[in-house]
């Protein structure tokens, strides 16, 4: 006969023990967690007392409500089984199961967090939802970047450890042992079973964003709440959740600050953006556009770096167009080449890149088609990462990439060129190393040269990603560090550039050199004006070097270009030709993928999906925020105006191609 152990009638010494304990684990690694991050990013963080508690005390809420759901199903389990069945083989096999997949994903999780924030400066956001579709890449950056092995040798040692101390608490006791009736248990699961609905239902991750410090926010929150609210929120409407003003007066405004002093409006139709450029006569060189993944412009000897990690851009900028007032839309890949091919603001949710019904855009390959140009998106990954083959194909470029054999879009039909294996000296987890990638721009541009006709390339490295590795005997600095990243990406650029320069196309080939974001864009603030702020410069063209001062962002790049190559055009785009432009109306445009902003006049204004305008004085020294009580109506309006119109028009197809007259 079975020998029952007397319980005392306590609901932590009962059936639910282990729950209580699994959920008073969770919340103290989650608290720890926390108090890691804050201490991980003190210089960073606004020491205001009041916010930081009310943000452990939403963290811990939070942390509660996601504990209760990763228990839910135990907690039905708990009720619903018969009691004649608690403590047998089949309670004692289930429960362990359970315990050992949950504490594996919280443990797992809560290790995730700490390289994420390390990158991002952030809790799991909307790159985290997105790295899920692409496995192969996200699985073999994570084998590459850090020990697999070791982290699931010390994960299943977390679980060890955490069911012998549960045993020591004679927690397993507790559960398989207390005779509980249904009665009592369900006292005790549905007021839990409630109370996580509650939580899940009123808790959202906006009420953690109270804050203009960004590190204060980001502690408050908790990582598993954070990735799955991104995931309901990957799409935001702005007509749901951002300010608004008359639709009539939003497009007069935009109307008012995107006409250059040689153009004119196609129409006089309130919604029409199309304006006529005049240029004069014409240039029509061959156009290579770099763009380098995640080259701040803190990296640059011009910026006051001292680590002499970019020689050759340095010695480029020196003999170019140089930009040194040239800031970033966003903060992912996507988001740059959305504004350099787009030209448009960054609206809020996904980039337009990503986006469905992302085909036959107006865009600078719109343009250069009409001059006679062939477009070439090159890239050294597989271009369906981040749906970016869909995308160029479906403005017309053919596709040069790694190709493992995902299909292109039906939507979309343009020629692809697989970069063959023994074409490749040294791949990682995102693709070719960049030396690798410029020989097939090399190789393309003969192609094409040999045809006689323009070329137009736009090629995306990626050496300068995590897990920082390259080609030995390159550099002088080490594999897996993110200065040797950016000194091999330097290295390769100059060497792509004295190999071009033996071409007989280089004479008439101008080259445009941009990252398309920054290394990181933590800080202090939910839009760190400083953490967007890159390079880029425009080599090779007919004209004496130059520093350009202007304030501008990765949108008005392409037009300026075209400026200096004096083309004739119609343009629907956002971006302007900075030196068409009166200085007054110098903007850039600088956001996330919620929170959406414009600098002008040392003035940097701010709306989110709250439906919130915020102002604020930008340092010129430093580009340090400071709030302003009072709003300049003027520049809101010019703010919502031009993110309203930009939303609305992706949205209703007025983007498309077809709309404009070329």
């Amino acid at each position: 006969m079975k020998r029952q152990t007397k319980i005392p009638d306590c609901i932590f010494r009962s059936r639910f023990a282990l729950f209580y304990s699994v959920l008073a684990i969770y919340v103290l690694l989650s608290t720890l967690s926390r108090i890691s991050f804050l201490i991980w990013s003190w210089t960073n963080v606004s020491w205001q007392g009041f916010s930081i508690i009310k943000s452990f005390v939403l963290g811990f809420a939070y942390d509660i409500a996601v504990g209760l759901c990763f228990l839910f199903l135990y907690n039905l389990y708990l009720l619903i089984v018969p009691k004649k069945l608690i403590g047998s083989a089949f309670d004692r096999v289930f429960t362990y199961a359970y315990f050992a997949l949950n504490l594996f994903i919280i443990y797992f999780s809560l290790i995730a967090e700490f390289p994420f924030w390390d990158e991002f400066g952030v809790r799991f956001n909307f790159i985290a939802v997105d790295y899920l579709i692409y496995t192969y890449e996200v699985v073999s950056n994570i084998n590459q970047s850090y020990p697999i092995p070791l982290i699931i040798a010390v994960l299943l040692g977390l679980i060890a450890l955490t069911f012998w101390l549960l045993k020591k608490s004679r927690a397993f006791t507790y559960a398989f042992h207390s005779q509980i009736n249904f009665g009592k248990r369900l006292l005790n699961a549905l007021p839990l079973m409630l109370l996580c609905i509650v939580l899940i239902s009123l808790l959202t991750n906006k009420q953690s964003d109270y804050n203009n410090n960004t590190v204060i926010n980001e502690v408050g929150k908790n990582g598993v709440f954070s990735f799955f609210a991104a995931f309901r929120s990957n799409e935001l409407d702005y007509d749901k959740f951002y300010p608004q003003i008359n639709e009539r007066e939003a497009y007069a405004v935009v109307r008012q600050q995107l006409l250059q002093n040689n153009q004119s409006f196609a129409s006089a139709k309130p919604e029409d953006l199309s304006r006529i450029t005049s240029g004069g006569v014409e240039n029509r060189p061959n156009i290579i556009l770099v763009t380098i993944e995640s080259f701040s412009g803190s990296f640059l000897k011009a910026f006051g770096n001292t680590d002499d990690i970019s020689p050759n851009y340095d010695s480029l900028a020196n003999k170019s167009i140089f930009f040194t007032n040239l800031y970033a839309t966003g903060t992912r890949t996507v988001r740059g080449m959305e504004a350099l091919t787009l030209c448009v603001p960054p609206t809020p949710g996904n980039s337009i890149v990503r986006r469905p019904n992302n085909e036959h855009i107006f865009s600078i390959a719109t343009i250069m088609r009409h001059k006679g140009y062939q477009p070439y998106f090159i890239y050294g990954g597989d271009g369906y990462f981040d749906n970016m083959n869909t995308f160029f194909g479906g403005q017309g470029f053919d596709i040069v990439d790694r190709d493992r054999g995902n299909p292109l879009s039906d939507e979309v039909s343009t020629r692809r060129y697989q970069i063959a294996d023994d074409e490749v000296s040294f791949e990682n987890a995102w693709g070719i190393c960049d030396e690798d990638l410029y020989t097939q721009s090399l190789k393309y541009a003969d192609r094409s040269f040999a045809t006689g006709k323009p070329f137009f390339q736009f090629v995306m490295t990626t050496s300068n990603h995590r897990p920082f590795t390259f080609p030995k005997g390159k550099i002088n600095l080490p594999q897996g560090d993110r200065n040797g990243a950016v000194k091999y990406t330097d290295y390769a650029l100059g060497k792509f550039i004295t190999e071009a320069r033996a071409k007989p196309w280089f004479k008439n080939t101008v080259f445009v050199v941009v990252a398309d974001h920054c290394a990181s864009s933590a800080g202090k603030w939910e839009i760190n004006i400083d953490k967007h702020h890159i390079p880029a410069i425009i080599f090779n063209l007919p004209v004496a070097p130059i520093k350009v001062k202007r304030l501008m962002s990765q949108i008005d790049l392409m037009p300026t270009l075209f400026g200096y190559l004096h083309w004739n055009y119609t343009s629907a785009l956002y971006g302007k030709d900075i030196n068409q432009t009166q200085a007054s109306k110098d903007r850039a445009f600088i956001g996330n993928y919620r929170t959406l902003g414009l600098l002008k006049q040392n003035v940097f204004t701010q709306i989110n999906d709250r439906k919130q305008v915020k102002q604020f004085n930008v340092s010129e020294q430093n580009q340090q925020l400071k709030e302003l009580k009072t709003l300049n109506q003027a520049l809101a309006k010019e703010t919502i105006a031009s993110y309203q119109t930009a939303s609305e028009r992706f949205k209703n197809g007025q983007m498309k191609e077809k709309r404009t007259n070329n």
